[in-house]
């Protein structure tokens, strides 16, 4: 049986999150979410860690890049 919960909002995402999560919360492909996991911090890249081949984010840790993004955006 497919998954068919969709993550659009802060309270629906649990507290540790995958690319498929990030994906529809953001509205963009797992691919794009994968670049972004390979993708340096300091270069716009999302934190995340590994249990074994998998990547994980902390939902806090999510919450402050996007928090980020929209600082550098209004800070140009």
């Amino acid at each position: 049986m497919a998954n068919t919960h969709k993550y659009t909002t802060w309270e629906s995402l649990p507290d540790t999150l995958t690319a498929q999560h990030i994906s529809q919360f953001l509205g963009i492909s797992r691919r794009r979410v994968y670049e972004l996991f390979q993708a340096h911090i300091e270069h716009g890249g999302i934190p995340n860690f590994e249990i074994g081949t998998s990547k994980r984010v902390e939902k806090s840790d999510f919450k402050n890049w996007i928090t980020q993004k929209k600082e550098e955006k209004y800070n140009r």
